[in-house]
């Protein structure tokens, strides 16, 4: 019997219980992007294991940690006779500022407290400090910072500067 009296009108109301019984998968519905994906399925769009090697970072040509900035994805990803590596601006030709940007100091930041808080070795006297983004920011008062700018331009070409390089 329910608290609302009688049964027999119970059945007549249109009221079905749910009951989750974990078939309930729609097609329709976007994949997460996050998904682990087969890694088969990465080897044949070319992608390796060199795309995920730093936190938050790529390594660059000679093994440094890359802190992507702009949009590589603008004419970087294409495919086209000059290949990712040949479109890098040699260091005495680079054309961009030489001060870095609030968003460039913020991911690098950011990308390097991170790194400090997953133990990575820290590169100046603490002196007490234990919060991973102070010590990040006394790292780049410090120019000690051991990541590169990747910027990328319009066309595609990218210019690499070290944070000791930038000020």
């Amino acid at each position: 019997m329910s608290d609302y009296g009688d049964d027999a009108g119970a059945a007549d109301d249109g009221y079905e219980p749910y009951f989750d019984d974990g078939n309930n998968f729609d097609e329709d519905e976007p994949v997460d992007a996050h998904d682990v994906e087969d890694p088969d399925a990465r080897a044949a769009r070319g992608e390796g294991e060199e795309e995920m090697n730093g936190v938050n970072g790529d390594l660059g040509a000679n093994g440094e940690q890359v802190v992507v900035s702009g949009d590589p994805s603008a004419s970087a990803k294409k495919t086209g006779v000059v290949g990712l590596r040949e479109k890098k601006i040699p260091d005495d030709q680079r054309t961009t500022t030489p001060y870095m940007t609030k968003y460039e100091r913020a991911r690098v930041l950011g990308t390097r407290a991170l790194q400090i808080s997953m133990n990575a070795p820290v590169l100046v006297d603490l002196e007490g400090e234990t919060d991973p983004l102070q010590i990040a920011i006394k790292e780049l008062r410090e120019k000690k910072i051991p990541l590169v700018v990747r910027r990328y331009l319009p066309d595609g070409w990218y210019e690499d500067w070290t944070c000791e390089e930038l000020l």
